[in-house]
């Protein structure tokens, strides 16, 4: 079976931080990983979730299964967190939300039920997109097409030429947006943007699909939410997948939801039916510890200031690792203008550098990001920082 196998490739991210742990140079830097990281270079352990997890640990008295559904204590609390509590409370019965593994999990889990319901539909996806989109929701049979998204000359939003293309979307497809901090631009739509996706929406009658993977690390979290809570009052259909792995820093818990609003609560019910059958035959049930953690830090008044000020702390320091990136870049006399960095949200923004660029950082310089130029914000710290604007000079000075 196995011997006409030939290896993949490895992924270009992972083989990225692999080649990073093995190169010997000092002043090496990652920039590819997409995981957050403080001062030191660290993904730390939040001092909420610690909490929660001694809480757990202590007065958990059982370790059966959970549902397909998940926790139900963490689904309220989730679709709280992302739609906030009055609108939640007006949906009623309209919304429905399954706990799953992860981000991807949802993402996976939300295709798989569209393929079950509507054979090979069409999703539209934002160029550029996070990659992983394209395997997640092809793989499950969806039809993946692209719309304009963003501009790598000016830097920006092409916001009329991916209005005009979704505009040819109508019922029955689908169109992603990223909720927040978009991936890998870090480019976000402003409310108007909202409110015209909104109105075009209702118009032709396609479904939003939204990732929300970084709700928190913008804005915060109901600024990160604008979008997907617009959304949610004004059109008949929606689905949201949020993720708990970069908010509450829970990578490996694989802690994730997926928020499906219809129409009328005999839709919400058929829909989580389907939901279910479809989850209980991937995964049978999603794993309980990391949506524990959360439940536990949300119910409690205490834990959830402090994990909100820990939030508050995480994306000042990636805001203004950003600013101070621009500075030293504009100290090092590059006829660019980098600004554009300071004005975008969340981990990730484009350099706006070649590939035989980005390969020079690499191999001379051992800065690793892919490709594309995409660079993790949060790899970035003061020990390191006039180190990447000196090599990022040295390289557009050469080129």
């Amino acid at each position: 079976m196995f011997d006409s196998l030939s290896p993949l490739p490895a992924d270009p991210i992972l083989g990225l931080s692999a080649a990073h742990r093995s190169d010997s140079n000092p002043r090496k830097i990652d920039l590819g990983v997409g995981v957050y990281k403080d001062e030191q270079g660290h993904t730390p352990v939040m001092r909420a979730v610690k909490t929660a997890e001694a809480r757990l640990l202590q007065n958990q008295v059982t370790k059966t299964y959970v549902s397909p559904a998940g926790s139900a204590t963490f689904n309220s609390l989730i679709a709280d967190l992302v739609l906030g509590d009055s609108l939640n409370k007006m949906l009623g019965d309209r919304r429905v939300t399954f706990q799953t593994p992860g981000g991807c999990g949802g993402l996976r889990l939300a295709a798989e039920f569209i393929q079950k319901v509507k054979p090979g539909s069409k999703i539209l996806v934002s160029d550029p997109t996070w990659a992983n989109h394209v395997p997640l929701l092809g793989e499950a049979g969806l039809q993946i097409e692209t719309y304009p998204y963003y501009d790598y000359n000016n830097h920006g939003i092409r916001f009329d030429d991916m209005m005009t293309r979704i505009s040819k979307a109508g019922v029955g497809d689908l169109v992603l947006l990223h909720g927040c901090c978009h991936n890998p631009c870090g480019a976000d739509l402003n409310q108007d943007q909202w409110q015209a996706v909104a109105a075009l929406a209702q118009k032709n009658g396609f479904t939003p699909f939204i990732d929300l993977a970084y709700q928190g690390l913008g804005d915060g979290l109901a600024d990160d939410s604008y979008g997907v809570r617009l959304l949610a009052e004004t059109l008949p259909e929606l689905i949201v997948v949020s993720s708990c792995s970069k908010n509450f820093g829970l990578y490996r818990e694989r802690t994730g939801a997926l928020t499906v609003i219809a129409d009328n609560a005999n839709a919400v019910q058929a829909a989580a039916s389907q939901i279910a059958s479809t989850a209980r035959g991937m995964y049978s049930m999603p794993p309980d510890h990391g949506a524990s953690v959360v439940a536990e830090i949300l119910a409690d008044s205490e834990l959830n200031s402090d994990w909100e000020q820990e939030l508050t702390e995480v994306r000042e320091r990636i805001n203004s690792l950003r600013s101070a990136l621009v500075t030293e870049l504009n100290k090092q006399g590059i006829d660019r203008d980098f600004g554009f960095i300071e004005q975008e949200k969340g981990m990730f923004s484009f350099l706006g550098l070649s590939v035989d660029q980005v390969q020079t950082l690499i191999n001379d310089y051992s800065i690793y990001l892919v490709n594309s130029s995409r660079i993790n914000i949060a790899g970035i710290n003061s020990s390191n920082i006039g180190y990447l604007a000196q090599s990022i000079a040295a390289v557009l000075k050469s080129s």
